[in-house]
Formats: C-alpha cells, sequence, structure tokens
C-alpha cells in the first residue's frame, strides 16, 4: 500500500506536491507552485501559508476545477476566496483542527519558526496530516523544529530542509528520526533556498531503518 502511495506522489518544485489517491483517485495539491501546465484536476487545494512560493494564483488556476475544495487557514480566507469555483468550497482552519475534505480526513498541525520572524506562531500557518487509504501522511508546511510536529505519528513524512526560512537538513533530519515515519521526502530546497546536496545530507542523518524517497 505505502509503494503504490509514494508512487502516485509528485513534488513540482519547493513544496507544491501533488498526490493522487491510490483507492478513491481523489487527486489532493498542497502549496501548488510553478505549475507548468493546465490540469484542472484538484479534487482539493491545501495551502499552508501566504508566502508567493505557497500560495500562487498562477499555479491555482491551472489547477482548479468546477468543484475543487480549498482548505486554507484563517488568515488566508480573503485572498484565497477569490479562486474558488462557484461548485466548489472553501474550508478555514486553525492549528490543532480535526476535519473532513471530500472524505480525506485532515489534521493540522502548527508551522511556526522558533526565533526567526519569517513564521511566526501567531499568524497560525499550518501543516496538514492527510490520512489516505489507512495511511497517515504529514505535510510540515515552512516549520522549525517544534515540540508539536515532534508529536506527530504518521506514515509518510514531507518535511523542509532548504534552512533559512524552516528547518535545514539535519534538523529536519532530527525530526524523522523522533517521529520515526516509515517513509521520508524532503521538500523546499533546491531552488528558491537550498541546494539539491541538502538531500544527500538529509538522507546521510536520517535513521538506516527509515526511508528517503528524494523526489525533487
Amino acid at each position: 500500500m505505502t509503494e503504490s502511495l509514494i508512487d502516485r506522489i509528485q513534488i513540482n518544485t519547493q513544496s507544491s506536491i501533488r498526490i493522487q489517491c491510490p483507492g478513491s483517485g481523489l487527486v489532493l495539491y498542497s502549496d501548488p507552485f510553478k505549475i507548468p501546465r493546465e490540469a484542472h484536476d484538484a479534487d482539493v487545494i491545501f495551502l499552508t501559508h501566504d508566502h508567493y512560493d505557497h500560495f500562487d494564483p498562477d499555479s491555482i488556476r491551472k489547477v482548479v476545477k468546477d468543484a475543487t475544495i480549498f482548505v486554507v487557514p484563517e488568515k488566508l480566507q480573503r485572498q484565497a476566496e477569490s479562486y474558488v469555483p462557484a461548485g466548489g468550497s472553501l474550508i478555514t482552519v486553525r492549528p490543532g483542527m480535526k476535519l473532513d475534505a471530500a472524505g480525506v480526513s485532515v489534521e493540522t498541525v502548527p508551522a511556526y519558526n522558533l526565533v526567526k520572524a519569517f513564521h511566526p506562531k501567531r499568524s497560525g500557518w499550518v501543516g496538514y496530516i492527510l490520512t489516505i487509504d489507512g495511511r497517515r501522511v504529514y505535510i510540515a508546511g515552512d516549520t522549525d523544529l517544534t515540540k508539536e510536529n515532534q508529536a506527530v505519528r504518521c506514515d509518510i513524512a514531507f518535511v523542509p530542509i532548504g534552512g533559512t526560512f524552516t528547518m535545514d537538513a539535519k534538523k529536519a533530519a532530527e525530526l524523522i528520526n523522533i517521529i520515526r515515519p516509515e517513509t521520508a521526502i524532503p521538500i523546499h530546497y533546491g531552488s528558491i533556498v537550498g541546494s539539491r546536496s541538502d538531500a544527500d545530507v538529509f538522507r546521510r542523518n536520517v535513521d538506516p531503518w527509515i526511508e528517503v524517497v528524494v523526489k525533487l
């Protein structure tokens, strides 16, 4: 089951994630960014926060379809609502919530910096835990290593590794070694911030019994 789900995951760039659920066929996007072509296949779009590499109107227009559901932090409501189609809907969230979106069970996890000012905790930005075909999939958002994400339990984890605005590769590996998913997928590196070699640093620092899959 995990392998078939992993095979249906695409990372476009940065934290732009596309997942096609093996059982339901639902197509889920998280922070679509620099999408290269018109797809119009998004059943649900999850947004973590409002920075331009996570909230990209051009990419949203390329993936949205008639009945797309948007799941966004409360502070993004006004910005996001103009992109919601007539047959779609908008769900606003805060950290620490549980909800359902198109039959997908969703939990929200705080995503913030501990000292740096790029992602203050007061903004209410989030990561998501999605339950897909019985697997818990954690999309961390832009975050440092925090007490909240150390408590996450998941099977697959997407974690930022590029540093500067988020954890770097070593801190991200530390988080993975604490939460112990079956599979870890590094994101948020190699373009705007960080380098391709960050994935190698991340892999070397993750415990060997945890699978690291590089999609970027």
